[in-house]
């Protein structure tokens, strides 16, 4: 019964460690497996890309998203948000990653592919059946329509998104607030979900423990090229890559600067623009962090640090073929989807909450099996029943216990379920996972546990997850 994403990485895990003698096994935890939707052959991949945030810099979760909380709260309330919303602090049990915020009603929703509403919460409030027909009659949103439907699919989308939460759940219990369907008003102010969204989004314009990333990158250079490629800035990135490339380097060892980790470094990418019609290539002088004047025509140099551009200007510069580069990166959308559609870069989606995803299947494994046997045993009441009968069993208690095994599953993840299914639907976050990830693990530092000659294979899937019977 429960199907999707989860159980796909399960088997795969699973099948990772056959039953053969101990020391056959791959010599890796489940932590440190690296999950295939499709085949990749690391001997024929010439370039690896990097993202840098939750990429190759793993921030510490929750310390860093309390922070981020913390000062976006702080900013509303500077600029008159009132002075009750600093009595919150952040909660790691209720946000996840890939909801959806309705800028129109104020709702936290958690989507399936189709859009299809599968969890909504007005603040902390779990909205049953009924009431969330009130907002959307069909249970369903459009998913085109990002004027309204805001997708918090970022690592640094977690902080944002259990803000709305607050905010609405203050608002809406606050005495002197008057709740209507688009907002709060009190006196001559209205206080919509829009304008909310919009303070949070501009706050939002206002760690790390890696020790293996200089070996990892090290050993990919002996093999292929390897370029950085990210959103942030010069400065913020040197200071980044210096602590996670530099901090820890003996005394005995020779210098070695973060930079010539690299191959190409790009900042300011501006993705998912980046792998459009991009910005302006610029060198950036990297004693001052100034953008030279002009267009950058010239040739690849050693060291050099860009800002802007596109893909297509990098795989220039890279002297690459689409197909020869794998991009690792944690955004679903603008490192993993666009990277695939507009280059055909094969792609590696980091995946940090998949430990808990699995450590949680792990400890609950025994209410997957029970969802198995009442699977089976559904089946078997209908076995001998075509199309030609009458006879009408009763699944009434298999319906029931469904509902009550899955609803414990779904809150041993957190107040708001799985980062990959609701019950047996796979959300939106897991089959874009599925169809645009070629590869994806928790960490990408999970790449030295494989030699760079290996072949990831995917299992091989009828049309259907699930069992014929």
């Amino acid at each position: 019964m429960p199907g999707g994403a989860v159980r796909e990485t399960t088997r795969q895990l699973e099948d990772s460690e056959p039953n053969m003698a101990d020391e056959t096994k791959p010599n890796r935890a489940y932590h440190q497996t690296v999950f295939v939707n499709k085949n990749v052959t690391l001997d024929n991949v010439k370039c690896f890309g990097f993202d840098m945030d939750y990429t190759l810099a793993m921030y510490k979760s929750p310390d860093y998203e309390s922070l981020g909380f913390e000062l976006i709260r702080d900013r509303l309330v500077s600029i008159g948000y009132p002075h009750e919303l600093l009595r919150y602090t952040y909660d790691p049990s209720f946000p996840t990653r890939g909801l959806v915020f309705d800028t129109r009603y104020g709702n936290l929703l958690k989507i399936d592919s189709n859009g299809n509403i599968l969890v909504c919460s007005h603040g902390f409030n779990f909205l049953p059946r009924q009431a969330i027909k009130n907002f959307y009659p069909n249970e369903f949103i459009q998913r085109a329509d990002i004027d309204r439907f805001y997708t918090l699919n970022t690592l640094f989308n977690l902080s944002e998104t259990y803000l709305y939460a607050c905010l609405v759940g203050f608002f809406s219990k606050a005495k002197r607030y008057i709740n209507h369907r688009k907002g709060f008003q009190h006196g001559d102010l209205f206080m919509s979900f829009r304008s909310m969204f919009q303070d949070v989004r501009d706050a939002m314009d206002h760690v790390h423990d890696t020790p293996n990333l200089p070996i990892l990158l090290t050993r990919i250079k002996e093999v292929a090229k390897v370029f950085l490629a990210t959103n942030s800035d010069y400065a913020y990135t040197k200071a980044i890559m210096t602590y996670l490339l530099e901090s820890d380097a003996k005394p005995s060892s020779p210098k070695k600067t973060w930079r010539s980790y690299f191959d190409l470094i790009v900042v300011d990418t501006r993705k998912p623009l980046f792998f459009a019609e991009g910005t302006v290539l610029r060198q950036v002088d990297t004693d001052t962090g100034k953008l030279h004047i002009g267009t950058y025509t010239g040739k690849l140099g050693h060291g050099t640090v860009y800002s802007g551009g596109s893909s297509d200007v990098i795989i220039g510069l890279l002297d690459m073929k689409g197909k020869d580069i794998l991009y690792v990166g944690d955004h679903i959308f603008g490192d993993i989807l666009k990277s695939k559609k507009r280059q055909g870069w094969k792609t590696f989606l980091v995946v940090p909450e998949l430990t808990k995803e699995l450590q949680v299947w792990k400890e609950k494994r025994d209410k997957f099996e029970e969802l198995k046997r009442l699977d089976i045993y559904l089946a078997e009441l209908y076995r001998h029943l075509d199309s030609g009968s009458t006879e009408r069993p009763d699944i009434s208690f298999i319906q029931t216990r469904v509902k009550v095994v899955t609803h414990s599953m779904d809150t041993s993840y957190g107040q708001m379920g799985s980062l990959l299914r609701s019950g047996s639907r796979q959300t939106l976050f897991a089959n874009q996972l599925m169809r645009y990830s070629d590869l994806y693990s928790s960490n990408c530092i999970n790449l030295l546990y494989y030699p760079f000659n290996y072949l990831f294979m995917a299992p091989p899937l009828l049309v259907s997850l699930s069992s014929p019977r």
